[in-house]
């Protein structure tokens, strides 16, 4: 064995499902058969329009979970056939985010996927650090895809301070947003969630929003008064100018506002009026993998089947049409695309347990 085939990002709207070489595992590292990989918005980024977090040539893939195939010298804990998870992020483990457990913060924060060869390749190679074993867990392979965007979610609704008894508001039921959707649930908050698409609407509903609300039919603010929600914290997940402004419409004095989705542009701020009411603007970016990514496991056991999430697993070359391009033009059927690297047609994702 000494090729596996890999998606190869060149430079935006180049990428070639091409063979690459079967890395080897360094000291600390292992090497990963990969079982399947997630798609998210960011590769899709990368790929259609500008490169942001990319160093081309790199094989795209952060969202991936499959079997230890092999480790270096010094690795303990994760052993040859062992179920396994990745975080993607790789931190340095020395500057002051790092030693205060930011490792999402790092000053020389990379990922795989952008900076070096990730998991949209039959194996990839990881630090043994950002790599839980999960054999244990009884979840399916194609479960295990969606740990990656939970424990994003689950980094969001950490940072917001959001619990039991508390209302909240998520404004897109994206890639995202459904994950935080079932994050913010867990917490024991009720949860509103907003969107322009009434299946999205349904799907958050099954994930167990308290109530829902189709984008446009009336002001955000009208609708929580109308059902008594008292907001703690609104968590802007479409990244649109119209989602942030009904956010900033709605908040109410003391509330707290997580701008998840990312603005495009340079949008209008009234910072003069959060100061005065008392607003917090909390960021939040990537996860804390040794925190954030035990979660999001105990987050995916918490339903039989995520099939609503990630219905379908495609071939490598299928990656363009069926997940890279729609994710691009908005056309997008289900939440989550899944790519298996060991199939040649498109199969029904597996996730009974």
């Amino acid at each position: 064995m000494t090729s596996t085939v890999a998606a190869v990002l060149y430079q935006p709207g180049d990428l070639r499902i091409e063979p690459i070489e079967v890395p080897e595992p360094g000291p600390g590292e292992v090497r990963i058969r990969v079982g399947v990989c997630g798609v998210c918005g960011s590769d899709a980024t990368e790929f259609g329009r500008d490169l942001v977090l990319a160093e081309p040539p790199v094989a795209l893939g952060h969202e991936f979970a499959g079997t230890v195939d092999a480790v270096g010298d010094g690795v303990e804990g994760l052993a040859v056939g062992a179920t396994v998870v990745c975080g993607a992020g790789i931190s340095c483990g020395e500057c002051k985010p790092c030693r205060a457990g930011r490792t999402n913060l790092c000053r020389k924060y990379k990922t795989l996927g952008f900076a070096f060869n990730g998991g949209l390749a039959g194996y990839v190679i990881a630090p043994a650090d950002i790599v839980l074993d999960v054999s244990g867990s009884g979840l399916s392979m194609d479960t295990l895809g969606l740990a990656q965007p939970m424990a994003i979610a689950v980094h969001a609704v950490r940072r917001s301070g959001l619990g039991a008894g508390q209302d909240a508001v998520i404004v897109g039921v994206g890639g995202i947003g459904a994950f935080i959707t079932v994050a913010a649930v867990a917490t024991g908050a009720r949860v509103l969630v907003v969107d322009l698409a009434e299946d999205r609407l349904e799907l958050a509903r099954a994930l167990g929003a308290t109530e829902t609300l189709v984008a446009g039919t009336m002001p955000l603010k009208d609708k929580l008064e109308e059902i008594g929600f008292d907001v703690d914290v609104f968590f802007e997940v479409s990244g649109s100018r119209p989602g942030l402004q009904s956010v900033l419409d709605a908040s109410w004095p003391g509330s707290t506002i997580v701008p998840v989705g990312i603005q495009r542009g340079e949008p209008e701020l009234p910072l003069g009026t959060w100061t005065l009411r008392e607003m917090k603007v909390v960021g939040t970016v990537a996860h804390v993998f040794r925190t954030d990514f035990p979660d999001a496991i105990r987050l995916l056991q918490s339903r039989p089947d995520w099939t609503d999430i990630a219905p379908t697993a495609y071939p490598l070359d299928r990656l363009v049409p069926d997940a890279l391009q729609p994710l691009l033009d908005g056309s997008a059927q289900q939440i989550k695309a899944l790519i298996d690297p060991w199939i040649s047609e498109p199969r029904a994702a597996v996730h009974a347990r």
